[in-house]
């Protein structure tokens, strides 16, 4: 048996260091990270690789139930994978897991709080750039790739996957960056 743990942040710039210490003490053997969005699975390949890697008995351990996902059907879909394979899931914050019945509720509750939190946040940041452009105040996000680095790469003969990798982003932001020239 097994403790496996995931990390997740969502951007480049955030700090893994926390989720990583709290697996740690908590005795996971193998602990697996990555910097992506939780928005979906796409793109997770940590993730997958745990998933595809869990044997009857072993444990997936996150610091809290949003490290696997944003979504109540996700996680619903990641429990029950894990189930499949006779495996469980372990949040630590709060102390819930899958090992008894109990905990199948309270992470199906707790995943369904998480998401609706998600809508709320993201209707007060809406409401909130719409107020700051009525003020004027607004300039929008900072741009985290240098678009005329992009176009170098391209000119240099390289497609918008091998640009990817070289920046390390996904393909869908040289894509929208090449189409749209933002």
């Amino acid at each position: 048996m097994s403790r496996i743990g995931y990390a997740r942040v969502s951007t480049t710039d955030q700090d893994l260091e926390t989720q990583l210490a709290k697996l740690k003490a908590e005795g996971c053997n193998i602990i697996r990270s990555e910097k992506v969005s939780g928005a979906s699975r796409d793109g997770r390949a940590e993730l997958a690789t745990i998933i595809d890697f869990l044997r009857p008995g072993d444990e997936l351990v996150v610091t809290r139930l949003d490290r696997l996902g944003r979504d109540t059907r996700d996680v619903l879909n990641l429990i029950h994978e894990c189930e499949q394979r006779e495996a469980f899931v372990t949040v630590l914050d709060p102390h819930v897991s899958t090992r008894g019945e109990m905990g199948n509720i309270v992470l199906t509750v707790l995943g369904m709080v998480a998401q609706m939190e998600r809508r709320f946040m993201k209707e007060r940041q809406r409401e909130g750039i719409d107020r700051a452009k009525d003020n004027g105040r607004y300039r929008g996000g900072t741009a985290r790739i240098d678009r005329n680095q992009i176009l170098q790469l391209q000119s240099a003969g390289n497609g918008p996957s091998q640009i990817a990798r070289i920046l390390g982003c996904s393909r869908m932001q040289i894509y929208r960056i090449l189409q749209t020239g933002r």
